[in-house]
C-alpha cells in the first residue's frame, strides 16, 4: 500500500519584496473582510483610498530596511529547516497578502500528491484578523482536497516559550554595562480595534495570559527585570484600540532603559525591523529613554523548529 503523503503548511501574512508587492499587500489586506468589517462595496472603496494615500509613505519605510520585508527570506529558511527536521512531512509556506498565495501552493501540493495537511498558522495567539483570515483563505481554495488538521494557538507550548526566553536572555547579555535588572521589559503586540475584541476575538485575553506565562518562566529562572509589561503597537485611524499603546507606555520610562520583545510575531517583518527598531526608537529618543533595545523574533532558530515538531505531535 502506498504511504500517505503528508504536508505541513506554514501560514503567515506575507511581506513586500518591492513597491509593486507593497501595493498588492495593502490592497489585499484592506480588502480582507476580517480586517475591515464592513460590506464588500464599502470595503473596496475604503481600501482603494487607503492604498492610494499610504503607498508612497509606506514604501519610504521599506527603503530604510533594504527595500523588502525580511519575512520572506526568513520564512524560506524556516521551511528548509522544517523539511530537514521532519522528513515525514513536506513543508510549504502560504502567505495571505503576497506570494506564495494559497491557490498557487495548493496546486503544487496536488501535483506533489499530498493527501494529508497540517495547517500551522504562524500566529501564537488566535485572532480573527490573522489566524481566521489565513485559515479561511486556505480553505477557500483547498475545498475538500486534503484531510486537514489545524494547529491550535501554541502560546502555551514550553519549547516555544523557551525560544522567546533564549532571545531575551541573549539580548540581555549583549548589554554588557548593565544587567537585566536595569531594564524594563515590554512585550509589544500588534494592536486591534476594540470593536473586534468586543465582538469576541480572544486575542487580548490570550496575549495577557502569554505574558503571565513568560513572566513566571523568567521568575523561575531567577531572571529579574525592573518591570515587565504588555503594550500594543501599530494603531491607525480614529477607532479605539487596545491599550496601553506602546507610544504611551514608553512615556513612563524617561531616563530609564527598555527592552522590547515583539510577542505577536514569529518571523521578523517590517513591523519589527522598521516600526519597532526605527520608528519607536525615535519616539524613545524624544522621550529621553536611556537605552532602547529590540529582541529578534524566534525566526528559523533550531529550537523553534523543535517546537514545531513538538506541537504537531
Amino acid at each position: 500500500m502506498q504511504k500517505t503523503k503528508k504536508a505541513i503548511v506554514l501560514l503567515n501574512m506575507g511581506g513586500a519584496r518591492n513597491k509593486n508587492e507593497l501595493k498588492m499587500f495593502l490592497t489585499n489586506m484592506f480588502n480582507d473582510e476580517n480586517i475591515l468589517t464592513v460590506n464588500a462595496i464599502l470595503r473596496k472603496i475604503i481600501a482603494f483610498f487607503i492604498v492610494k494615500s499610504r503607498l508612497n509613505s509606506a514604501w519610504k519605510n521599506y527603503e530604510e530596511i533594504g527595500n523588502e520585508s525580511p519575512i520572506n527570506k526568513l520564512t524560506q529558511d524556516l521551511v528548509k529547516k522544517v523539511n530537514k527536521a521532519i522528513p515525514e512531512y513536506k513543508t510549504y509556506q502560504v502567505m495571505r497578502y503576497t506570494p506564495p498565495f494559497a491557490n498557487e501552493v495548493i496546486k503544487q501540493m496536488k501535483e506533489d500528491g499530498i493527501e494529508e495537511v497540517v495547517l500551522f498558522p504562524l500566529y501564537p495567539q488566535y485572532s480573527t484578523t490573522t489566524t481566521k483570515s489565513s485559515l479561511d483563505d486556505f480553505a477557500q481554495f483547498a475545498k475538500d482536497s486534503f484531510k486537514t488538521r489545524i494547529i491550535d494557538p501554541f502560546y502555551k507550548n514550553k519549547i516555544f516559550n523557551e525560544c522567546i526566553l533564549d532571545e531575551i536572555i541573549l539580548k540581555s547579555k549583549e548589554i554588557k554595562t548593565k544587567s537585566s535588572k536595569d531594564f524594563n521589559l515590554i512585550f509589544s503586540a500588534h494592536g486591534l480595534p476594540l470593536k473586534i475584541v468586543d465582538a469576541g476575538d480572544p486575542y487580548e485575553k490570550q496575549m495577557t495570559e502569554h505574558v503571565e506565562i513568560l513572566t513566571k518562566m523568567l521568575n523561575d529562572k531567577k531572571i529579574k527585570f525592573k518591570s515587565i509589561s504588555l503594550a500594543y503597537q501599530s494603531k491607525v485611524g480614529p477607532l479605539k484600540w487596545l491599550e496601553p499603546s506602546l507610544d504611551d507606555a514608553l512615556t513612563s520610562f524617561k531616563d530609564e532603559n527598555v527592552l522590547i520583545y515583539p510577542l505577536a510575531f514569529i518571523i521578523d517583518n517590517s513591523e519589527t525591523d522598521f516600526e519597532l527598531s526605527i520608528e519607536y526608537k525615535e519616539i524613545a529618543d524624544e522621550i529621553g529613554i536611556n537605552e532602547y533595545k529590540i529582541c529578534k523574533c524566534v525566526n528559523a532558530s533550531d529550537k523553534f523548529v523543535s517546537a514545531i515538531k513538538n506541537i504537531i505531535e
